[in-house]
Formats: structure tokens, sequence, C-alpha cells
């Protein structure tokens, strides 16, 4: 076996300052670089990614103490650091700012008034929060709208405008797409039926084929589109509310016509690095504006260096710097206090006037408020810290009977017209006669207001400056407003001279009701705070006190209960927007994000453990990214079913260096399974039989036994995860724990092993006859990866991807089910070709060929060969099937009773 011998385009840059500077020449090539991502087994979570390298620092210049280095003051503890190699192809990095775009002025070929295609392969983040611009001609602020795609929240659209000013268009909820995959949208602006159709698709790249998102929109009447004045550009920059795209652009075309004539043709792939302008196959002169570049770096690492140690040789002729950088889950990990609770982070967002938690510890005596200007609420008879049930809150106060609370709310310079004052509170009972519960001061035709409560009854009063009651409303109330946790939520608004106020009782996380009405007048605004609590009103507990200067409830809606019932991927996706200066975070999705487990509260913890805690509860991998400071979330449901990204072959040479060694041991066997849902019921699922089971050997292999807590909504999935963790527990595969690939002796592989991440599908076809036969089907949870002056290797940490393959209904192959029981009725040769079988009492039969024969062939297992089933003859349970044998490279003779078993029967995913 020869290898090349010209060095490998590796590219290391530090960032220095603010900027990413290129410091490959001062790498010492004698020590490999070596880099380190995932896990090295099913784990939900990953370790922290590593890369270990070392700098010639002869210079000083790598010393951040050293004032005579040119980077003195610039670099130091957790300077970024990205490791990167030269890809197959370039593409047109886009960072989403409006300065970075790729161009083309305005002609008459772009201006399409009829017919429309346009056309996007790109590398995103489909699914993120928030929209981003693709591809169009587009100025909001001078009305020069023609055409626009974008992505909005997981959906894609298609605006389009007839004069330039209103926007039409058409939408449709993308499914689960790659990170690199070609969105496309037409629009038939006359479709015969004096109306008009827009079409949306995706395909895994612009070849197609293309699949149609959702249905066509179709409407009347006929349309057109606008013919303005705006360049067409990728990445348009001027959609008001719309920022460009963040990620890469491989190609993009725009047709006059459905199919039709190509009019803008930007095809980033052939483009040499660093290109800033070029023409098009259509003749359209584009250019790149801002951090727009065309670029082929493909980033194996993105890290950060927490130290800087100097070494030197006794001589001193030699110093180095020996590096290990380490990715942000590291930093994550140290030091890191907990989040505040959902309430407390969720409510300052709506710019209270005045807001008090009440999550102070045991022993205070006053409530701190975190809204700048707002003195702490002074307390009489509280004692913090006592109760934490409330699932939104940190532990909140008991109040005593009689006990005392006043706050100043600063009056705003602009008296409001509308505002709202909200309390959480728990009771044990209804108070055996009238109980202040909260009341408060304010400015306007009422000056004091007053929520006062007993059995069955409650009244809210309002007094004038005189002291003379202008409000006094009764309302009947149920024993649900004492029952649990509730939100206390008066709102006042006013029209003219007309003031209109409203009470609601909310049981928190369940429903709410209440009373209202009218009183002429103004509203003033609340000045303070100020509640006498009645002796009656006895265990009080009282907390996350708000006055807003608006009558709104998403402050508190969701937040009071912990954001109980997020599916997984919307709790991340909230956590990463709320916690963006921390950390990046994107996500793979394989069906859609409604469909993610879900969650139980979100309690207050570190927004590691956050992820970590919810990735654990779906089942999918969190791990680094290895394009930018950040983390990747891949569900569950991206695992099933997979399309194999790297297909190795035994045979091909420098494909599968050794060592290859199939390990049969007990490290992820797992058979009695407890999952408990953290403050709810348990489940177990135990494997009773089968040579995997509980029962000693030999018909099992004993015991091993697990139990696990997750964050779970409700007490229906216990039992369902418990039923899937055993399912992967009990697979019965030979483990790969590493699987090699010599890339310096097959470069190529090196596209596949680029565009290949944690999770994905590997396989080894042609393995050797002394193992298991048939194909080597695989799941990458990690790797090493190692980079020196002529040599890439990598070396993945493996499982099986058998039991990740699920049922698909309709599907020829994964759409049947198995039959149990089903056993060979007399003995076969090595030779034969039909097989008779048996079917146990009570189960179900096999289909027949003639009744079923559209659903022929199928592949079936006996004794660890694997069978073509062509026809099946019989309508009892003893059956005969003609066969091709030898589907796996395996031919044998079978004994009577041998069992028989689909090759590929469907199994139910989680």
């Amino acid at each position: 076996m020869t290898f090349p011998q010209t060095p490998l385009d590796v590219r290391i840059e530090l960032m220095i300052g603010v900027v990413w500077t290129d410091i490959t020449t001062d790498v010492y090539t004698r020590t490999p670089i070596t880099i380190t991502r995932g896990s090295a087994d099913e784990a939900s979570s990953s370790e922290p990614s590593t890369c270990s390298l070392t700098l010639n620092n002869r210079s000083g210049k790598y010393s951040p103490r050293n004032p005579l280095s040119p980077y003195y003051g610039l670099i130091g503890r957790n300077s970024p650091i990205r490791i990167s190699v030269a890809g197959p192809e370039s593409y047109l990095a886009l960072d989403g700012t409006t300065t970075a775009y790729a161009r083309t002025p305005d002609v008459a070929a772009l201006d399409i008034t009829g017919d429309i295609d346009i056309r996007v392969e790109a590398t995103a983040d489909w699914e993120a929060a928030g929209s981003q611009a693709l591809i169009g001609k587009w100025i909001s602020g001078t009305n020069q709208r023609s055409y626009l795609l974008r992505v909005t929240d997981g959906v894609l659209f298609l605006n389009w405008s007839t004069a330039g000013s209103a926007s039409l268009f058409a939408s449709a909820v993308l499914p689960a797409l790659p990170r690199r995959a070609a969105v496309r949208a037409t629009l038939d602006v006359d479709n015969g039926s004096s109306g008009f159709t827009a079409t949306l698709y995706w395909a895994t790249s612009m070849a197609g084929p293309w699949t149609v998102i959702g249905a066509p929109l179709t409407s009347t009447p006929a349309t057109s589109i606008f013919a303005g004045s705006a360049p067409l550009e990728v990445a348009p920059i001027a959609a008001t509310g719309v920022p460009p795209l963040s990620g890469r652009v491989h190609r993009a075309e725009v047709r006059s016509g459905i199919g039709g004539t190509i009019v803008a043709s930007l095809d980033v792939r052939p483009l040499a690095p660093g290109t800033t302008g070029w023409t098009d196959s259509a003749g359209r002169l584009w250019a790149l504006a801002g951090a727009a570049a065309v670029t082929n770096r493909q980033y194996r690492f993105t890290g950060e260096i927490s130290a800087w140690p100097s070494r030197w040789d006794v001589s001193g002729a030699d110093v180095w710097v020996p590096v290990e950088a380490a990715g942000i889950t590291r930093r994550m990990s140290q030091g890191q206090k907990a989040l505040d609770s959902t309430l407390r982070r969720r409510i300052p967002a709506f710019s209270p006037l005045a807001y008090w938690p009440c999550e102070d510890e045991d022993g205070s005596t006053q409530a701190y408020s975190p809204i700048d200007g707002v003195a702490p609420l002074t307390t009489t008879g509280w004692r913090f810290g006592q109760d934490d049930t409330l699932a939104g809150s940190g532990a909140l106060p008991t109040v005593a009977a009689g006990g005392r609370m006043v706050g100043k709310v600063p009056v705003p310079a602009v008296t409001p017209t509308e505002w709202s004052v909200h309390m959480v509170y728990a009771v044990d009972g209804a108070p055996s006669t009238d109980g202040d519960f909260l009341s408060w001061r304010a400015t306007g035709t009422v000056r004091r207001w007053r929520i006062i409560q007993s059995v069955g009854v409650a009244r809210i009063q309002g007094y004038n400056s005189a002291g003379d009651l202008t409000v006094d409303q009764p309302v009947g109330i149920g024993a649900d407003v004492y029952e649990g946790w509730q939100r206390l939520y008066f709102r006042l608004s006013a029209t003219g001279g007309t003031v209109t106020w409203r009470l609601d009782w909310y049981n928190i996380g369940g429903a709410a009701g209440g009373i209202g009405g009218t009183y002429s007048g103004t509203t003033g605004a609340v000045t303070q705070i100020e509640t006498d609590f009645s002796f009656f009103v006895t265990n009080l507990r009282v907390g996350h006190i708000a006055v807003l200067p608006a009558a709104v409830t998403a402050a508190y809606t969701g937040a009071d209960h912990g954001f109980s019932g997020d599916t997984v991927l919307a709790r991340m996706r909230r956590l990463a927007n709320e916690e963006a200066k921390q950390v990046s975070l994107r996500w793979i999705d394989g069906d859609t994000a409604a469909n993610s487990e879900r969650l139980g509260p979100q309690r207050q913890d570190t927004l590691l453990n956050l992820l970590e805690e919810a990735a654990a509860t779906d089942g999918g991998i969190l791990y680094e990214d290895r394009d930018r400071l950040g983390l990747i979330y891949r569900d569950r449901a991206s695992l099933y079913n997979q399309r194999i990204v790297l297909p190795l072959d035994y045979l091909a040479e420098g494909e599968v260096p050794p060592p290859l060694e199939p390990t049969e041991d007990d490290q992820q066997t797992r058979n009695d399974i407890t999952i408990t849902r953290s403050g709810g019921s348990s489940a177990r699922a135990v494997l009773e039989s089968g040579p995997l089971s509980v029962q000693p050997p030999p018909a099992g292999i004993g015991p091993y036994d697990t139990s696990e807590t997750l964050s779970l909504y409700s007490d229906d999935q216990p039992q369902r995860i418990a039923n899937w963790r055993m399912h992967l527990g009990t697979w019965d595969e030979a483990r790969y724990p590493t699987i090699s690939v010599w890339l310096h002796a097959a470069p190529h592989l090196i596209p596949a092993v680029l565009a290949m991440d944690i999770g994905d599908r590997l396989t080894i076809s042609n393995p050797p006859a002394w193992v298991a036969p048939g194909l080597i089907d695989q799941h990458a949870r990690g790797y090493t990866e190692v980079l020196d002056q002529h040599g890439w290797t990598i070396t993945m940490n493996c499982v099986p991807a058998g039991p990740w393959t699920v049922g698909v209904v309709g599907d020829t192959v994964l759409g049947r089910a198995d039959t149990d029981g089903t056993t060979l009725n007399g003995p076969m040769t090595a030779t034969t070709t039909t097989a008779n079988v048996v079917t146990g009492t009570g189960l179900n039969r096999w289909i027949d060929s003639a009744a079923f024969s559209a659903m022929f062939p199928f592949n079936i297992t006996v004794g660890g060969e694997v069978m073509r089933v062509t026809s099946c003859f019989g309508t009892a349970l003893s059956q005969t099937f003609t066969v091709v044998r030898s589907v796996n490279g395996i031919t044998k003779p079978h004994a009577s009773g041998t069992r028989v078993r689909l090759a590929a029967p469907m199994r139910a995913a989680l």
C-alpha cells in the first residue's frame, strides 16, 4: 500500500483580538493535530471536544504575558481556535448580517412578471427561530418588492408583489430537512382557471428529484409580479423584518417560466476560494459584499484554548507551547450558576413598572426587585424560601396571618391608559370570613383597590380620593381558587372617559375565570402595592408580584408552570434564544419539533444541565458544533432509518484498515429497565425470554437492571420509554467499538467523511468470512481525528444501527410486520429451494402469493442464512415457501424446528 506524499491542506486559525488569523506556519508539523469529538457509547450527551497541537514559541509570541509579543493583550484564556481542511468544492459563506450578500444588478431579464421558478441549495438551520431571506429582488423601504424566497420558523415562504407595495405569499411547513438541502418555489400567475397556483418543493440537491411540500396554493384572480428596480440578491438585505440567511449557499437559480429559461444562475461550487466577482452561465455579473466569501474550508474543530503552557529544552534553543483546546461545554460545565426560574426570567422581558419575584433566601427581611429603580418590597410576618412547589418559581415565602407588604411603584413619565397587577398565591383553604388577598394604591379616579375573598364569594372594591366606594363588585367563586397555585390578574384600560376593569383567577396550568365592569373617570397609575393580609387568611404563600404597563398575560402564561409540556426541541429553542450570549444551538430534526418528547417543568439549573436533561428524555444526542462555538442537538427521530453517509468496502484498498474488531460484550446490555417521571409514576420493561433475557444462562443472560428518572410531562410516557430503552439494551448484535479510515490512503472518501457527523450512519460491505455475514451497519457516536504532514486518519466510535431501523407504514420493506413462532416444518439441505414452515396456533400466518402477489419477494432469516421468498403457497398455518438461497453469502443445511423470521421486520419507534 502506498500513500501520497503531498502535504494536507490544513489551516489553523486563532482569534487574535476579534480577527481570525492564520497561524498554520507556527504549528509544529512533527507533532500531529489530534481532535476528539462525541462519545464512545450511546449516551445522550457527549464529552467536550478536544484538539491538541504544538505551537512554535521561539519568538515568545504565544506567551500571553510577554509585552514584546505582537499578540500581547490579544490572546489569553479561552481564545478561540479553529481547524479546517480544504473541501472538494467551494461555497458562499454568509454570516446573517445585512452587510454579507451576493448581488447582481437589476436587468430586464430579471424583471419577470409572469410565471417564475426559484431554486436555492444551501446548508442552513432550516428550523431556526426567526426569518432568513434566501434569494430575491426585494426592497421594502422603497416599495421595490418583486419576489422573495425565505424561511421563517421552519416554514418556507414565497412572497411576491403585484405593485411593489403590498405582498402576497404562499407557505408550507418544511419537513425534517438535512442541513444541506434544496428548496424551490414556482408561481403560475395564470393557471387557466382565472387564478394562480404557487407550489413549494424540497430536494436533497438542486439536481432533484423534487418533492412537493404541503398542498399547492390556488386562488383567484390571476396575479402578476412587479417589475421593480431592486437588484437580485442571494441573502437579500432590505426585506423588512427578514434578516439574511446565515449559512452556506451552494447554488441558486431564477427561471422565467416554470422549468423555463434560466435568467440567473449562482453556482459557487467550481469557483476558486477568494473569488469576489464572476459572471454566471446566464450572463449575470455577481459581486460579494461584507463578510460574504467564497471558500472551500471545511471545519473539523472550533474551540477555546484555556491554557498557554510555555515549554523549552535545556539549551533554550527550542521553545514551544503544547496547546489543548476544548469545546464550549468544558467552559459551560465550570462555575456556571443555575438559571433563574422561568417566571423570574420571563417577566422582566415585558418591561414591568415594578416586579418582586419573592424568591429570596430564608432569613431575608425584604423582597429584592430585579428592575432598576424599584426599591425592595418591605414585609412583615413573612418567612422566605419555604415553598418550592410552584414549578415556574424558586422557593417562595409563607405569610403569617395578618402579614403585610409594601412596595413603591415608580410613576411613569406619561400616565398610562392601561396597566395590570399580578400575583401568584397558594392557600390551604378559603378563609372563614372576608380576607384581603391583594390591594394597591393608584392615581386617577380610583385611588385604592382591594381583592377580598372568603368561602364562595370574592369582592373587588375600588375607593376614590375621599374614601368612598366607586367599585364594589361581588362575584361567586368556586373552591378551585384555593386548590394549588393560583394567579390573580387585574387589568385596567381607558377609552375616552370610560375605564374598563377586569379581574381573573388563573388556576396555574389550568382554567381561568373572572369578572369585569366599567366606570367613568381615568386610569391613573399604580403608585404602591400595599396589602395587609387578613388574620383569616392562613398558610398563605405569595410571589411574583408585578405591575405591568399594559394588560398582558403572556408574561406569566407558560412560565408559571415552568413550561411543563414543552417538547424537547421547543425547550431547547427557547433556552438557546434566551441564552444566545452564552451558547449558540442548532438542531437536526428527524420529524417535526412538535413530535419530539414532551418534558416536565423547567426547574432552576445550569443551562448545560437543562439541555442535557432534555436530550436524556428524548434519547437523541447533544454534542458540540465543529463549525462554530456552539452545540448541536440531534433528536431521536433523526437517528431512525438513516441514509448511508459513509459506505465502506472491506476489500477496497485503504477504506477499512486494521483493526476491525467486533466485540461480543455486555457493555450496553440492559434487560430490566425502570423509568420514573420526576414527580410522577414509574414503569418497568423486562425481557422475560430470549437469548438476552433475564433468564439464567443458557436460556438468557441473567438480569441487567437499571433505573432512570427523567423530566416527563405525563405518566403515560415512562412505559413507552422503558420499552424503547429495553429494545436498545437487548439488541443482539456484535459491536464494532472502532472503525478507522485512512484518508491519505483512500482520498476518494474525503467528501463523504467531510459530510459525516455525530450520529450518522456508515456501512462496511464485503466483510471477512470470519465475522457475521452481511453488511456491517453502524452509527458513529464519536471519533478521533489525527492530521499530520502527510497523514489523515479518523477512528470512529460506533454502535449498531440496527435497533434504529423502525417501521414505516406502507413501505414495502420496513412496513412488514413479522410473525412470531414460525419454524421449519422439516429439514432443509444446503441446496433445496423450498421451505416448509409452520406457524404456532393462534398466530398470524404468512401472506400467500395468490392473494398478495404484489408483496413478493421478501427476505427471511433461517439459522443465520438470509433467503429471498419468491412465492408462498397455502392459507393455513402450514405453508410452503419458494426461496432463493444464500442472499447474504451463507448456505448451509437447517434442521426441522429452526426459527423463521423476516430479515427486516417492522419495529415500532418510540
